[in-house]
């Protein structure tokens, strides 16, 4: 009888590590988090129930919304291309257009996973006015017939003031995200094309289907689930964007704050202003607004048919 009860009792033994570990670390903070967001808490003197005010005062604080704002905007301008650029480049791998596929699997998902630390401290000498990569390379596109025109055509003037200027210092943010996640993007994309049969495409093939007519006719259907994941991973990831923009801009948010992600201005409110009360109701309205996107996401993605 013993025995049959140790057998018994002996997989939820095994597995339990990793539910006290997810009560512990996972359930424990959300629960306690959201409840915190009903009080105000300096994180030493004792909690006060303020009810809705937390709330009340991130949906009214201009400062919560431009972080918003500038974190749409990045995840505006990095989502489209870094997707666009992954798939187009996984397409080149599965069909063999690109030699030596095994290197540049490695070498496009390798900035996946470097330290967003030193990624930042690259792209900062990278984005350097006088001295820096980028603008020498501009100075030199700038100077070859032809391309110059279209620096004038676009009134840029050049060094750019990439982490200077408010302007700049979102597309500067967008770059390097986009560097950093299309290899993930990349690898997800390729993998998914394994399993898509061949014999689809020598069908199409023999029906006379162009290369333009198999990509989106069969392809592009076939990714349709991939994509989706893809894309709300990249929402659920880019509205929470912290350790970039912060390691890029010095942890001040750029120029006229232009760079200050939610993510960030969540962080300062919590820790560096040490209002835990309000950190945490302004990650639950942070939350809403990736929920919705991921709805709206899914909206787009469903079955039309």
């Amino acid at each position: 009888m013993d025995l049959r009860l140790s057998r018994e009792s002996a997989p939820y033994v095994f597995i339990s590590p990793f539910y006290i570990m997810f009560a512990i670390f996972g359930a424990f903070p959300i629960i306690f988090s959201f409840y915190l967001s009903f009080n105000m808490w300096d994180g030493i003197t004792e909690m006060k129930w303020v009810g809705v005010e937390n709330y009340i005062f991130v949906v009214t604080d201009p400062w919560f919304w431009k972080a918003i704002g500038n974190s749409l905007i990045i995840f505006l301008m990095t989502t489209i291309p870094q997707h666009l650029i992954a798939l187009t480049l996984a397409y080149m791998l599965y069909l063999g257009t690109i030699k030596f596929k095994e290197f540049f699997r490695s070498a496009f998902f390798l900035p996946y996973i470097t330290s967003a630390v030193a990624i930042a401290l690259v792209f900062q000498l990278l984005y350097g006015q006088h001295f820096g990569m980028i603008n020498a390379m501009l100075k030199w596109l700038q100077a070859v017939p032809g391309i110059g025109g279209l620096f004038e055509l676009m009134h840029l003037d050049l060094p750019i003031r990439w982490l200077g200027d408010p302007k700049w210092v979102k597309p500067a943010i967008a770059l390097m995200v986009t560097w950093k996640f299309t290899g993930w993007n990349l690898i997800l994309y390729y993998a998914a094309l394994q399993n898509i049969p061949t014999t689809l495409y020598e069908a199409a093939k023999v029906d006379g289907a162009s290369p333009i007519q198999i990509f989106f006719k069969i392809t592009i259907p076939l990714l349709r689930s991939v994509i989706f994941f893809a894309v709300t991973m990249s929402i659920i990831g880019n509205l929470q964007i912290f350790a970039e923009p912060y390691m890029l801009t010095g942890g001040t948010g750029g120029p006229a704050n232009s760079g200050l992600t939610a993510a960030m201005y969540l962080y300062n409110t919590g820790f560096k202003w040490a209002e835990f009360g309000t950190g945490s109701a302004m990650a639950y309205v942070l939350c809403s607004f990736i929920v919705v996107f991921s709805m709206l996401n899914k909206y787009f993605f469903r079955d039309k048919g």
